[in-house]
């Protein structure tokens, strides 16, 4: 298969908020999100924290379009999200489970885009730019097994980022990998926010991970799971793993935010 020329994926017109209102869900008389408010403005970065449990893959579900809410509601823009929209791209923690073992990592990241009707040219020229993105130049042609944990996962993000999403959601992304791919691929994040203007949504249970990433930390609280504290993160737009984590403020906020996670509930 020849390597075509990478062209960029053109980007929407008009980024769009993504903006949560009065948002509950239920399972079986069980309460598991109660009256959620939050908005995610363009190219805004926001993390997702809370107790083990407390619903956040349940939440990122409900903003996807993939579970509908009990009550309230989910907008891009002015438009209700009932079902998955081509403005909103997921990236999973199974790296493995996501990817088509039998597709090369180029076919893997254009798949999608032929249910939108691109021309297999268009995908492909797409596919291999969007790898390039995210640091895979020259990789298309490999096998997901002939790839390590963190480029599957890297080829995980550039198929959300070919499908023209302009908000990325992001469930536990790093958990599964080694500390140091984990270091890279949160860094990869931040460039491709700068980069493509994306608005990223991650959910993760590691709160250095959290602020590290963060213009905003939303924490939650336990069963029913509610905001209990919006964390603004002021530690600038260029950030790097050694200075910014040695920053005396990115211990403040983490302290914060651990104290909020581990607080009892109230009697």
């Amino acid at each position: 298969m020849n390597i075509m020329t990478p062209v960029k994926p053109p980007m929407p017109a008009r980024a769009k908020s993504l903006s949560v209102e009065g948002l509950s869900k239920s399972y079986c008389n069980i309460n598991v999100l109660s009256d959620l408010n939050l908005r995610v403005e363009p190219g805004e970065v926001i993390s997702i924290v809370g107790p083990s449990g407390a619903g956040k893959t349940t939440l990122l579900r409900c903003l996807s379009g993939l579970m509908p809410p009990t009550s309230g509601g989910v907008k891009v823009g002015d438009e209700q999200v009932r079902e998955p929209v081509a403005e909103i791209g997921l990236v999973f923690q199974d790296y493995r489970g996501s990817m088509l073992p039998w597709m090369r990592a180029v076919e893997n990241v254009a798949f999608p885009l032929q249910g939108k009707g691109v021309p297999k040219a268009e995908r492909l020229a797409r596919a291999h730019a969007c790898l390039a993105d995210v640091g895979l130049p020259g990789v298309g042609e490999r096998y997901p097994w002939q790839m390590s944990g963190g480029m599957q996962q890297r080829v995980a993000i550039a198929r959300a980022i070919a499908y023209d999403a302009h908000i990325l959601l992001m469930d536990e992304p790093f958990g599964s990998l080694d500390a140091q791919t984990r270091f890279d691929l949160e860094d990869l994040v931040l460039s491709l926010r700068k980069q493509l203007a994306i608005s990223i949504v991650v959910v993760t249970h590691d709160i250095d991970e959290a602020v590290y990433l963060a213009d905003r930390v939303i924490v939650l609280s336990g069963h029913p799971a509610t905001v209990i504290d919006n964390v603004d993160i002021e530690l600038g737009a260029n950030r790097d793993q050694i200075t910014t984590k040695a920053d005396p403020r990115f211990a403040q906020y983490r302290s914060r935010i651990l104290e909020q996670i581990r607080r009892p509930p109230a009697a």
